[in-house]
């Protein structure tokens, strides 16, 4: 195989590649580590469940795409098994959050919403 059809194979390796989430930024704070996340459908966004050892508390942030005209966000978070929800809910160009829990020794519910589309997830990062 030729140098040029090398490149050009290599080239098509990397131009395949899924699109990328939206990147946490660290919205949550020092010492907070992504320890979870979920992609909105649509390319929308990412919402991201992070986790600091130093305060035991989770954290949930949605970050938008592409960020432009102000549109319904939200990101929350529970203990699961408890009824009340942790909310940012409002327009927003970039993002939502950060919402904080602890949940030491127990498992989370957490999900985030742009625009009308909205994912949850249950029971999930216990400890």
């Amino acid at each position: 195989m030729g140098l040029a059809s090398t490149a050009a194979t290599a080239g098509a390796l990397v131009s395949a590649a899924p699109a990328q989430a939206a990147l946490y930024g660290g919205q949550c704070g020092s010492g907070y580590n992504v320890v979870n996340l979920i992609d909105l459908p649509d390319l929308r966004g990412t919402v991201y469940l992070t986790y600091s050892a130093s305060t035991r508390k989770n954290c949930v942030v949605t970050l938008r795409e592409r960020p432009g005209t102000a549109t319904l966000m939200e990101a929350y978070l529970r203990r699961s098994g408890t009824s009340s929800w942790v909310k940012d809910s409002g327009d927003y160009t970039t993002y939502a959050g950060p919402v904080y829990v602890s949940a030491a020794g127990s498992c989370v519910d957490w999900g985030g919403t742009i625009g009308t589309a909205s994912r949850t997830r249950t029971g999930t990062n216990c400890g």
